[in-house]
């Protein structure tokens, strides 16, 4: 039986397009599923802030009757405008090993993106940086995290084969705590407050780190602005996400390094408990349980932690700050007992970044994939 392909236009339909990829890992032991609501409000156009700066379409694949594949098109305009292309995204794309499937799916957005004007179409990717990319390629035998994309095996050989090549590349590695910190970080970071006339600064509570919250994201705009695919969150996805997220931190596992001369937040370091096995438990629900599950994992002593999210000023990139970042959290995560960090993807191509872990011990266990099509306009 051919292909059907179904633009999603009800909500019936996104909830279907949302529990698709739960249905399809079942039985996977590594895939972490998202919560239905967080992904269903992500990709409603009156939820998320995203749709004012970008476009988007919802395709589901049936086959013999049933769902056999999901994929979005996506655009956003001001990516497109700092990095002067004309590209169409994909992205929340999952299907069964079937080349029909497959072929639909894609010359369905690929049709769609060049009614919109776009030459080429990457991904997947969502519709910033703070949703998860990236097409695992390799470490398929290792947990997912709740910032990554799990996908089989097949996905990379099928999309290969309809004509999409290497874009770019993110490592993920396991930096495993050492029982001291390194003594040159130590040096480092002693220096970088003394010649920069920084400090480090902990909150306790929301309260504490709300003042904060706006500068953060400031500093998260500009660190982020060189790395792939990146355009500035607007203000109102940056109070989107201190809504949504400050809840969920647990403030030990915050730090903040600011110039003491303006209260500018020249560097964060934001990490979580790893929350991978406790999705697993609520299986995209947060209720009856899920919430039990994930509060319960937050408040843990956790043996593995996940670096979330970290940003640096450009202008102090390279001279030491991240030292100053992980002198105050290694003895917190010393204290915790935490056996390693998951680092989360980093591009291949940002060596300063990979480089703040040679003085530890590490292990690169997962690499995760941007692929490009360019489109033929008639």
């Amino acid at each position: 039986m051919s292909v059907e392909i179904k633009e999603v236009t009800s909500k019936k339909e996104l909830r279907d397009f949302v529990r698709f990829s739960i249905d399809l890992y079942k039985e996977n032991p590594y895939y972490v599923p998202d919560l239905i609501n967080d992904e269903m409000e992500t990709l409603d156009r009156q939820k998320n802030p995203a749709f004012e700066v970008c476009d988007a379409i919802y395709f589901l694949a049936y086959k013999n009757g049933k769902i056999a594949g999901r994929i979005a098109g996506m655009i956003n305009r001001p990516s497109n405008e700092a990095w002067n292309q004309k590209h169409a995204r994909f992205g929340f794309v999952d299907f069964i090993d079937d080349p029909e499937v497959v072929d639909a799916l894609f010359e369905a957005v690929e049709k769609w993106a060049v009614t919109q004007g776009m030459n080429a179409l990457h991904g997947p990717m969502g519709f910033t940086d703070m949703d998860n990319e990236g097409m695992l390629v390799e470490g398929f035998d290792q947990l997912g995290t709740m910032a990554t994309i799990y996908n089989y095996p097949y996905y990379p050989k099928q999309i290969e084969r309809i004509g999409f090549q290497k874009d770019q590349d993110w490592h993920e590695f396991k930096i495993y705590i050492p029982e001291q910190i390194p003594e040159k970080h130590l040096r480092i970071g002693e220096i970088v407050k003394k010649k920069y006339g920084l400090k480090v600064v902990k909150v306790k509570n929301a309260k504490e780190v709300m003042p904060y919250a706006q500068k953060i994201f400031d500093t998260l705009n500009l660190a982020f602005a060189p790395l792939y695919g990146f355009a500035p969150l607007t203000q109102k996805q940056i109070d989107y996400y201190v809504n949504k997220y400050i809840p969920m931190l647990r403030f030990e596992l915050v730090t903040l390094i600011i110039r003491e001369e303006d209260d500018a937040v020249v560097g964060f370091g934001i990490s979580l408990p790893n929350l991978s096995r406790a999705l697993q438990k609520a299986k995209g629900r947060m209720f009856p349980l899920g919430w039990y599950y994930l509060l319960k994992t937050l408040k843990s002593k956790p043996k593995v932690i996940d670096l979330y999210l970290t940003g640096i000023l450009p202008e102090y990139q390279g001279k030491g700050v991240n030292a100053l970042l992980f002198n105050d959290l290694i003895p917190i995560y010393q204290k915790l007992g935490v056996v390693f960090a998951e680092s989360n993807p980093e591009l291949e191509t940002n060596n300063a970044v990979q480089a703040q872990w040679d003085y530890f011990k590490t292990e690169h266990h997962k690499t995760r994939r941007a692929y490009i099509k360019q489109l033929t306009i008639n």
